[in-house]
């Protein structure tokens, strides 16, 4: 199961992270509590190995801006939450990185219909925190995908059976206030996906 923590901004849980075996690690630089600017992630991406990838989340800023951040920070993936058109993707294509598609149950649920890599399927009101009918997307989305909204150590492992994803992403599933990561909350949402 592939597993993605999400609004990292601390040296220790970035290393929390890659210690317990994320196998992919989100920076946020877009509107946000988590938020951190290109060169902040750039830092903590420093401190990433090669085999666990880094993704620049966006939502709502164009390609330019995108790009201006991709290239000052060094992820080696592009998460563009929301309804971006598919003319945003091909634009970023030519970076050479991961491009990952987070959208809610409502959208074209096909990965790679907009030549991403990932796609997410998060809750109708993502970054709300709050769980939803993870059984409603089961079977519905195809490739590889990553089911998101609401996920925590203590419902993880529920929230997989009802969806059947190809992985998971959490951001404040394993925060105990809005931005603030738990180093102790990380290893044990990743204790819960692999026990």
């Amino acid at each position: 199961m592939y597993v993605k923590i999400c609004g990292l901004s601390e040296p220790e849980h970035v290393a929390a992270a890659v210690e317990a075996g994320a196998d992919a690690i989100g920076f946020v630089m877009t509107r946000s509590p988590r938020r951190v600017t290109p060169e902040r992630a750039a830092e903590l991406a420093a401190l990433v190995p090669a085999h666990v990838l880094t993704v620049g989340v966006f939502r709502g800023e164009d390609p330019t801006a995108v790009r201006a951040a991709v290239l000052a920070s060094g992820v080696r993936g592009v998460q563009l939450h929301g309804r971006h058109p598919h003319g945003d993707f091909t634009a970023l294509k030519d970076l050479g990185v991961r491009l990952v598609r987070a959208v809610d149950a409502q959208a074209e649920l096909r990965c790679g219909a907009y030549d991403e890599d990932l796609l997410i399927v998060d809750a109708p009101h993502a970054g709300s925190g709050q769980p939803w009918d993870w059984a409603a997307v089961r079977g519905r989305p195809s490739g590889q995908w990553m089911l998101a909204g609401g996920l925590d150590p203590a419902n993880v492992r529920e929230a997989i059976a009802a969806a059947g994803p190809w992985g998971v992403d959490v951001s404040s599933g394993v925060e105990t206030a809005p931005g603030v990561k738990d180093s102790a909350l990380i290893r044990a949402f990743l204790e819960a996906v692999r026990g």
